[in-house]
C-alpha cells in the first residue's frame, strides 16, 4: 500500500521531509501548504505536488494518510489535533507542542481519531548516537556514572524566522528549540526519564523575550546526574555530549562520530552506516501505523520532554531544585 503524505509548512525543515519521502516506495508526497504561497508553490514545483495557502483547505480536498507538520511551535497543537480528527497519521516536528497540557490535548485527539503520532526526535536516527547508544547499553566500559552535554552556536542568525524570538508563539529561546535535543538525547541513551532539574537561565542581550543560554544540572530516575549547558551568543561552536563510566568514557559528537577511552587519549571507533535520520523516521511511523503499536518516539515519551523543558524555567523562577511533573 502506498501511503500519500502531505506537508504542513514549507519552511527549512519541509525540504528534509520532502527529499525522504521521496526516497521511499511506500510514501508520496501529494501536496504542501504554508501562508507564504511563494516558499509553498518552489516547494510544491521543485516535487511535482500541488501548494495550498491554507492548510486546512488542503486537507479538506487532499484527504492524505499522513500529515507532516513543520509549523511553529504554537501552532503544533492546532494542526496536529485537526489532521487527527480527519483519520490522518501525524509526523510531527519536536518539541511536540508548547506545554505539557497541550501535549494532553494532541494524545486525546489522536487517541479519539484512532490514528498514530509520531514525533520528529532526530537523535534516534543519527548513526554516530546509535553507535554510542549500543557502547552504553552493551556495557562495554561499565557502568555509566555522569554525562556532560554542551551546545554553543550562534541562536541569533539572519536565517533564523522571528517567531523564534517571541516566548509566544516559540515556548522559549535555546534550551526550548536546541535543549530539546539535548535532553532526548539523555533520556533516550540512559534509557530513563529526567526526574528532578535544577537551573540558571540567562536572558541577557538576546533579541524579543526568550533566554539566549543557560545551565542545568538533571537527574534521571535511577540517579543518574547530567550537566547541560547551552549558549546562543557569539563564541566557538560546541555541540559534545561526554559520557563517563566505571570503566571508561566516551564523546559523542553528533552526526559527526564517536570516540572512545578506556583508560587513554579518546580514539576515534568506527560508526555503521545508517539511512538517512529523516527516511528512519518515516520508516518508524509506517511500522508503527502497519503493526498497530507506538513508534519509538511515541506521545508518552515525546510530552516527557516537553515536561523537563518546563521544568528547566520553573527551577528558574523558583530558584530551588525541581521535580519533572508527569
Amino acid at each position: 500500500m502506498e501511503y500519500r503524505v502531505a506537508v504542513i509548512g514549507a519552511g527549512i525543515i519541509a525540504g528534509s521531509h520532502l527529499k525522504a519521502l521521496r526516497s521511499m516506495d511506500a510514501l508520496a508526497p501529494c501536496a504542501i501548504a504554508d501562508i507564504a504561497r511563494d516558499r509553498a508553490d518552489a516547494l510544491a514545483a521543485e516535487h511535482g505536488i500541488p501548494s495550498y495557502a491554507d492548510y486546512k483547505e488542503m486537507l479538506d480536498k487532499e484527504r492524505p494518510d499522513i500529515a507532516v507538520v513543520t509549523l511553529p511551535h504554537y501552532l503544533h497543537k492546532e494542526a496536529a489535533c485537526l489532521a487527527a480528527s480527519l483519520g490522518c497519521h501525524v509526523m510531527l516536528e519536536k518539541p511536540m507542542a508548547m506545554s505539557v497540557s497541550e501535549c494532553d490535548e494532541i494524545v486525546h485527539a489522536v487517541q479519539a481519531g484512532g490514528v498514530r503520532l509520531m514525533v520528529g526526535h532526530t537523535q534516534h536516527y543519527d548513526a554516530a548516537n546509535l553507535a554510542a547508544k549500543a557502547w552504553i547499553d552493551g556495557g562495554r566500559l561499565g557502568r555509566l556514572t555522569m554525562i556532560d552535554d554542551r551546545r554553543h552556536q550562534r541562536y541569533d542568525t539572519p536565517t533564523r524566522p522571528a517567531w523564534f524570538f517571541e516566548k509566544a508563539k516559540a515556548g522559549g529561546g535555546i534550551l526550548t528549540n536546541l535543549g530539546s535535543h539535548s535532553i532526548d538525547k539523555i533520556q533516550w541513551m540512559t534509557g530513563e526519564r529526567i526526574a528532578r532539574v535544577t537551573s540558571s537561565v540567562l536572558y541577557a542581550d538576546m533579541r524579543g523575550d526568550i533566554e539566549g543560554g543557560g545551565s542545568a544540572f538533571l537527574v534521571t530516575e535511577s540517579g543518574i546526574p547530567a550537566t547541560l549547558s547551552q549558549s546562543g551568543y557569539p563564541g566557538a561552536v560546541v555541540d559534545e555530549t561526554e559520557f563517563r563510566f566505571t570503566g571508561g568514557s566516551m564523546k559523542l559528537l553528533t552526526g559527526r562520530g564517536l570516540w572512545i577511552s578506556q583508560g587513554g587519549d579518546y580514539e576515534q571507533v568506527d560508526v555503521p552506516r545508517q539511512p538517512d535520520p529523516f527516511v528512519r523516521q518515516f520508516e518508524d511511523l509506517l511500522g508503527a501505523i502497519r503493526e498497530n503499536r507506538e513508534p519509538e518516539c511515541s506521545m508518552a515519551y515525546s510530552r516527557s520532554v516537553v515536561a523537563v523543558v518546563e521544568s528547566l524555567y520553573r527551577s528558574h523562577e523558583r530558584g530551588a531544585e525541581t521535580p519533572v511533573e508527569r
